[in-house]
């Protein structure tokens, strides 16, 4: 358990992931950070009021200023504003690179320590942005996507199969976004190749709507978009820091010639633990994912371009 873990950003990810990581018991304190007035301390009064019920006695605190945050050991940046159907998530970038700019300044005064997972689209150029401005090394800075879009990958994958999801191994690769790369060179089920249980054309479906997981759910809700996978994803990834498990989840990571990437964010498997991103793993893609890995890493450093730090 850490002595505090602030989440900046009430929205409906935030809030959730909040709510996750108090239940969990992953710190004595969780900080909800946000810059509108009143919603972060009621959330934040209202997660403490479920303490009893639910059996966790982590506080939970709202605040428009980061007074509370400081000395934190981790933090969760899930500011910025939420697509809206129509709309990529490169159109994003502009808007939240700039408050993702201003949440790092923060969080580099007052938690200068502290380990940062990025949740603000689009994820792999906010992960720059936050590295850039914090100035921490890459093991401090690392982004939530790869989870939630394995996450999906496995969903799609049981439904079509009628099989629990807790048998089915996967891992996401690439940018987050419509480029990601989905492994089904490594997919398995119970060690199983899912190549020997769905045809080609089954399966290039399923990637297919893995690459538009996100969009699908913003189409349905119209106003908003997904807030629950996500928030157990990124909780997923604090809880292997906190806990030092040693788990080898799909991230964001800045890349130094891993995988012939260079100088960018990109998702690959990584091993979390109390350091952070203690290893980048690299594993042998086939012809056709090695290609798609260097597409998804082009359109990632497209958007990149787009941002004057």
């Amino acid at each position: 358990m850490l002595q505090k873990i602030t989440v900046v950003g009430a929205g409906n990810v935030g809030a959730t992931t909040a709510q996750r990581l108090a239940e969990k018991e992953l710190a004595r304190t969780v900080v909800m950070v946000d810059v509108i007035e009143g919603v972060p301390q009621g959330k934040g009064l209202d997660q403490w009021e479920s303490a009893p019920i639910e059996g966790f006695d982590t506080r939970v605190v709202g605040a428009n200023d980061y007074a509370p945050a400081a000395g934190s050991e981790l933090v969760v940046v899930t500011a910025g504003i939420a697509r809206k159907p129509g709309m990529s998530r490169d159109d994003l970038v502009r808007t939240n690179a700039d408050i993702v700019k201003q949440v790092a300044q923060q969080i580099k005064q007052v938690c200068p320590n502290a380990i940062v997972v990025v949740v603000s689209n689009p994820l792999d150029v906010m992960c720059w942005v936050t590295k850039q401005v914090t100035g921490f090394p890459r093991e401090r800075v690392i982004g939530m996507a790869g989870v939630l879009d394995t996450a999906r990958y496995r969903a799609f994958l049981a439904e079509a199969l009628d099989v629990s999801v807790q048998d089915i191994q996967a891992m996401v690769l690439g940018g987050h976004g419509d480029t990601m790369v989905p492994l089904t060179s490594y997919t398995t089920v119970s060690g199983i190749p899912v190549t020997q249980l769905l045809d080609q054309a089954t399966l290039d479906k399923i990637v297919d709507r893995t690459r538009n997981g996100g969009a699908e759910i913003v189409a349905f809700l119209k106003t908003g978009s997904a807030y629950y996978a996500p928030s157990a994803a990124v909780t997923a990834m604090v809880e292997a820091i906190v806990k030092d498990k040693k788990r080898v989840l799909p991230c964001a990571a800045w890349l130094e010639g891993e995988y012939g990437l260079k100088g960018m964010y990109c998702g690959v498997p990584g091993k979390l633990g109390r350091k952070g991103l203690e290893r980048i793993l690299e594993v042998q893609l086939t012809a056709a994912e090695t290609a798609a890995l260097k597409q998804s890493a082009d359109a990632v450093k497209e958007t990149m371009a787009a941002v004057k730090l």
